[in-house]
């Protein structure tokens, strides 16, 4: 059952900030707006499905958590340097290196 936190913003089972009516995570918009530095209204060109009020929303729940969502995303960032590593030197990617078509 999921927990309503504020208005447009809801968790799920396991913690996760969704915006209402979406299946779009707080998180996805958050980082739209670091990777990119996008403003509320270039989110809502990109998610068009969005209301502004949902972006702003989205946004506000983060400011109101930064920290717990800084550290997810530092953690999503780790688990994917460690997949990166463990796959740059895979039979694959040694043949497709071997064929000249990796550097």
């Amino acid at each position: 059952m999921t927990k309503t936190i504020t208005a447009h913003i809801h968790l799920d089972d396991f913690g996760r900030a969704w915006i209402d009516d979406t299946n779009t995570k707080v998180i996805e918009v958050v980082l739209d707006k670091l990777a990119n530095g996008s403003s509320p209204e270039e989110i809502h060109f990109q998610h068009a499905h969005l209301s502004m009020a949902q972006i702003h929303a989205a946004l506000s729940y983060y400011y109101d958590h930064q920290a717990e969502f800084d550290a997810e995303i530092e953690r999503q960032v780790q688990a994917y340097d460690q997949l990166r590593d463990k796959v740059k030197d895979s039979p694959l990617r040694q043949r497709l290196r071997a064929m000249g078509k990796l550097p």
